[in-house]
């Protein structure tokens, strides 16, 4: 891992992450961590930095989250952000009250003083979410910015190591919050070192190395840009002690499985071992329509089919996956408070019975930057550039139980809805394009005859990294061509609708 990095403790804010993301953007690692981590913990993971991040609740509550204030003493820079800097007030004798109005939105950031943290804006709008703030700052601080509504909006120390801002930085309604998150790392922290693409590749390999020693992996490739990238890190780490297998569920889209070992025979030189567990998944999965359930139960029959195979390989003690940051947040509460938005198969660990070790060099990264990762090690633009499919395949995009003529449907839906978009050159803009097909049958005509078949959702987003998106907006003409193929060449399907709902309050994914 890099020498020089930034903490961020996360107290439960939504925009937690985006500071991580944020910070790596200047060339910065920076690793998130439970907002209880104690200060030896911190010491002993040497950071250049500490932010606090904000967060929903009131410093006053009885149970709202807390640090040990102990922090305040070991000499490392520390930014507090909203609730970050009512946390800074808390402990240091200041006074945080609830605001008389809650403010939320665009203000105007008025700098008061010359100082490191807000030097070099170009722009002053910041973006205001809270309803505590400041009605008096610690002894031994000075207020550095104000806006109209926020007397407080930014503090600092007198020996220039603690910073509190009232304001969010790190989203991009503050248009010179990156600066600002830049200001802090570079010129407060001094960090010099560079995080990137290339870097992480050179320290995670040796880190692999070390870790792996002389024992064997067993890498699972799911067939998505991030079991792919993994695949082909591991071959570099530790090359012929790697063994890579493909489990073909029956949930794939059409040809996939096929189509990911040519891929790994023609570029990458890397053996790949295709099971055809399909019968065994459809199997387990009959008569199960909860989401939660299909995905545990697929995340079971991938463990009971790995450890089948890695009995081939007694020297194998160790599992890959390529599981990112967005899995391990909506997963549950990993590094802080955060609510779990739902569970992945290849999140939390491994199974007490397993005899493998579970490896996830990815675990702290985001979709994007697994792509640039992959530009690094070569891996083909036209496979990078696919669109991301989940762990539980196409299970979760079936509404109910799964049987196999609904996933003949949906794969016969699924293409012609990506056709379509490639056909008319959307597929590189669009994030994310799949369909879904609900439970739910409806009334129509076709030729002369009353029908009553399915309904199938269209879904498309664009996003950076799968942490918010944006349903994307079609042309009505390509949307009724596309409705009109699939009615007429899918038997089974009478209706097809689009959702056209953002995320949040929604999810990607239906289930």
């Amino acid at each position: 891992m890099m020498n020089e990095k930034i903490i961020i403790l996360d107290f439960g804010s939504q925009y937690t992450q985006l500071i991580a993301r944020k910070i790596r953007e200047v060339g910065v690692y920076a690793e998130i961590k439970p907002f209880n981590i104690t200060v030896q913990e911190i010491q002993s993971l040497s950071p250049s930095g500490i932010i606090l991040s904000g967060g929903p609740s009131s410093v006053y509550n009885s149970d709202s989250p807390q640090l040990d204030p102990q922090i305040f003493k070991i000499n490392i820079p520390i930014l507090g952000i909203c609730y970050g800097l009512q946390l800074i007030a808390y402990h240091l004798g200041g006074v945080v009250d609830s605001s008389a109005r809650r403010e939320y939105g665009r203000a105007i950031l008025r700098i008061d003083k010359p100082n490191r943290l807000l030097e070099g804006l170009s722009s002053n709008q910041v973006w205001m979410s809270h309803g505590d703030s400041l009605s008096a700052i610690p002894d031994g601080f000075s207020v550095i910015a104000h806006t109209d509504n926020s007397l407080f909006a930014a503090i600092e120390s007198n020996g220039g190591k603690i910073y509190g801002v009232q304001f969010h930085p790190e989203v991009h309604h503050t248009t010179d919050g990156k600066k600002i998150l830049e200001n802090f790392v570079r010129n407060i922290c001094g960090i010099n070192d560079i995080w990137s693409a290339g870097s992480f590749i050179e320290r995670e390999v040796q880190e692999i190395r070390n870790k792996v020693n002389n024992e064997e992996v067993l890498c699972a490739v799911s067939g998505g840009v991030d079991s792919t990238v993994l695949a082909v890190l591991m071959n570099n780490a530790i090359g012929a002690n790697l063994h890579c297998v493909h489990i073909d569920t029956g949930l794939m889209r059409t040809n996939e499985s096929q189509e990911l070992a040519k891929l790994f025979r023609e570029n990458f030189a890397i053996p790949l071992d295709v099971i055809d567990a399909s019968e065994e998944f459809l199997e387990a999965l009959a008569g199960i329509a909860d989401p939660e359930k299909k995905r545990k139960i697929i995340g079971n029959k991938f463990i009971e089919v790995f450890e089948r195979f890695a009995i081939q390989f007694p020297n194998v003690k160790w599992l890959a996956q390529g599981t990112l940051y967005p899995d391990v947040i909506e997963s549950g509460s990993v590094f802080g408070p955060s609510a779990t938005i739902k569970s992945h198969h290849n999140v939390g660990g491994l199974p007490e019975k397993m005899n493998l070790k579970i490896i996830e060099p990815f675990r702290n990264l985001f979709k994007d930057e697994v792509r640039a990762i992959g530009k690094e090690l070569n891996i083909p633009d036209n496979f990078l550039g696919r669109h991301p499919f989940p762990g539980p395949g196409l299970a979760i995009r079936i509404i109910g139980d799964v049987k196999r003529e609904q996933l003949e449907i949906l794969r016969k839906a699924d293409d012609i809805f990506i056709e379509e978009i490639r056909n008319n050159e959307l597929y590189d803009i669009i994030w994310q394009a799949f369909a879904v097909l609900l439970p739910t049958q409806s009334v129509g005509v076709m030729g002369d005859e009353r029908t009553y078949e399915n309904t199938l959702a269209l879904r498309a987003v664009r996003s950076v990294d799968g942490m918010t998106a944006d349903w994307y907006n079609f042309d009505y003409e390509i949307l009724a061509k596309i409705s009109s193929r699939i009615i007429n060449e899918v038997k089974g399907v009478n209706r097809v609708v689009y959702d056209i709902t953002s995320k949040p309050p929604g999810t990607i994914e239906w289930e």
